[in-house]
């Protein structure tokens, strides 16, 4: 049974009131792949009756008086992505479709949709207890920069007026804070649960050791006091040695209490055996159903965490740098019930997550010590400590391969290429050419200046060039026709226009003509947005150069798809700004052709010349 999302279908199940009820910007999907569902499901797995208010109608209370006042709390989300990265491009357009609403149309949510709710819940209830969480929540935990307004924003929870943020993972952190609901604890007394962020008097005394990362007035003026406050809270996101962070707003505080733990395996895998449905609820079917179960259906997470670390990437501030994985067992059993359901055709998608090749801890230090400060796991060069290792990988996908209904498996998630290239069995790396490119294989080297991807935190294009040889090679030698596909970004903080020009002339030189290019997003939570918004490098304090003008980022953009013919007037422009006209004709090296125009006049011009030479030789 899909979680009620009515009255009626709470009635149906014999009760009269939910413990909790969820009201998410998301349609509901009950899926694995859905905040929303997992939560509800881990509490409901609890003893808890759970409810859901789906995308409500936020314009009045209405919608959230459905069920009536929760007997232990409202819990918030925005859905599975921010509601300001959903509705808007780079661009800051306006986007037309919504993947996660019914029919993938757009409207179903507000902008900033975790404080409209919570505004509408006060509202509808007055005091009750209200935990937000989920990517907005977390990622908006701190003073932030609003690339939107352009203005550096409070805290989510301040302007949601929410009781507690559950940051990060949020299973272990909302059955601690259901039990002590439960046993009668005030919401207001919580302030002991890690994972969690909460307002205080200034008095109080934190339950861990602490650290301040600085007051919102200082924050919100000052570039400086962003980046090294921006620094101190990224330094304290591990499990292990992270810290309580304060931040002071007015006569309160704002206290994040160190990182919940990550689920240890046995832990993941229950919760990935819970009693999912895999699909939209049935409310949705007159509309066509919910897009972005299409992507996840048939598609297998098994793990979590990245110590890849990317610089313009939120995993680290939100699931964070530890990795863990489940165990094959699950995963096996997972894909087993895959091949049940009644529209499986015998491909699995997808058995991946945040980076696909990733199955262990980095190191055995880790699991004493925590991640090390200062320090990357594969930047700027793979760490001695760290072992790159593909055997359990590659018997987990042997095993999948070997189940009854099963024709084939494919990897579409994120494959770290240098940690690949890095193991010296080249087992999996086989493997993956022979039996899991669909034709064509999603990789990111997303850059080819060195410079600029030492601030994207991302290998050097020498290691890229070598993953991309050997990947051929042995393409070639199996006798396949399958490519790489290269997710590229242009506008990153340090790239400029000749950056953007190498990268165009590194396209042409590999014959690539990508179809899509990721302008930089500049979204919270990450040290790139970090750098956009200060032109400052904050692990360095270095300044850094950051395209922020529409109309070069656009001509960055332009470049890096510099075949497009609708692109040529712009390439020019590029071109011609940077001084490199030499790159403007038809000789080999060129990008771009010249002006019509332009070109019919130097014919006129050629034809000219050659008359008057061939009259005076006549002559």
């Amino acid at each position: 049974m899909f979680l009620p999302i009515t009255a009626e279908e709470l009635n149906e199940r014999g009760y009269s009131q939910a413990d909790f009820v969820i009201v998410t910007g998301d349609a509901y999907v009950d899926h694995p792949s859905f905040g929303t569902a997992v939560i509800g499901r881990v509490l409901e797995a609890e003893g808890y009756v759970v409810a859901v208010i789906p995308q409500p109608d936020w314009k009045s209370t209405k919608d959230f008086l459905r069920f009536g006042r929760p007997r232990l709390a409202f819990l918030v989300n925005s859905g599975n992505i921010d509601s300001m990265v959903a509705h808007y491009t780079a661009a800051k357009k306006r986007r037309s479709d919504d993947y996660y609403s019914p029919s993938g149309k757009a409207g179903y949510r507000p902008d900033r949709a975790v404080i409209v709710y919570c505004n509408r819940i006060r509202e509808a209830y007055g005091d009750v207890p209200i935990i937000i969480g989920g990517i907005e929540a977390s990622t908006r935990r701190f003073a932030h920069y609003d690339y939107w307004t352009d203005k550096v924003r409070r805290s989510v929870l301040v302007d949601s007026g929410a009781d507690l943020l559950a940051y990060g993972m949020g299973e272990n952190i909302i059955k601690r804070i259901a039990f002590l609901l439960d046993k009668g604890v005030p919401i207001r007394k919580i302030r002991d649960v890690r994972g969690t962020c909460f307002l205080e008097n200034r008095d109080f005394t934190p339950h861990f050791e602490s650290v301040f990362c600085g007051e919102y007035d200082e924050i919100k003026s000052d570039k400086k006091a962003f980046a090294s406050a921006f620094l101190i809270q990224y330094e304290n996101q591990d499990h292990i040695r992270g810290k309580a962070v304060i931040e002071g707003y007015d006569d309160k505080i704002l206290v994040q209490n160190p990182p919940m733990p990550p689920l240890t395996r046995k832990e993941l895998d229950a919760v990935y055996s819970l009693p999912f449905m895999r699909n939209y609820h049935p409310i949705y079917e007159k509309d066509g159903g919910v897009p972005a179960i299409e992507e996840v259906k048939f598609s297998i997470t098994h793990n979590r965490g990245c110590y890849g670390n990317c610089n313009f990437c939120s995993i680290a501030f939100h699931q964070g740098r530890t990795v863990t994985s489940r165990s094959i067992e699950s995963v096996v059993e997972e894909a087993r019930l895959l091949t049940k359901l009644p529209d499986f055709k015998g491909y699995i998608h997808d058995v991946g997550g945040p980076t696909a090749n990733f199955r262990r801890i980095a190191c055995e230090k880790q699991k004493k010590h925590g991640t090390c400060k200062g320090k990357n796991c594969l930047f700027p060069t793979i760490c001695e400590n760290l072992k790159p290792d593909h055997s359990e990988y590659v018997e987990l996908l042997k095993k999948i391969e070997a189940l009854d209904g099963v024709k084939k498996v494919f990897i579409r998630s994120g494959i770290r290429f240098d940690y690949l290239i890095a193991d010296k069995n080249e087992q999996f790396l086989k493997k993956l050419v022979r039996d899991h490119v669909s034709g064509q294989l999603k990789v990111a080297p997303e850059h080819c200046s060195n410079r600029v991807l030492k601030l994207m935190g991302k290998p050097s294009v020498e290691v890229y060039n070598k993953f991309e040889k050997r990947f051929y090679e042995l393409t070639k030698s199996m006798n396949k026709e399958q490519y790489l596909v290269p997710y590229l970004m242009s506008s990153h903080p340090g790239s400029t226009l000749n950056d953007a020009i190498e990268l165009a002339l590194y396209l042409k030189k590999h014959n690539l003509n990508p179809e899509q290019v990721q302008d930089f997003y500049p979204t919270p939570g990450t040290a790139s947005t970090c750098m956009f918004y200060t032109g400052i490098n904050p692990f360095t304090g270095e300044k850094v150069y950051v395209a922020k003008s529409y109309e070069e980022k656009q001509l960055q953009r332009a470049l890096l798809q510099f075949h497009k013919p609708e692109n040529a007037p712009l390439v020019r422009k590029a071109l011609i700004k940077a001084g490199r006209q030499d790159l403007i004709g038809f000789g080999k090296d060129c990008l771009v052709a010249p002006p019509v125009q332009a070109f019919a006049k130097s014919v006129r011009k050629a034809a000219k010349n050659k008359r008057t030479k061939n009259g005076k030789k006549r002559n």
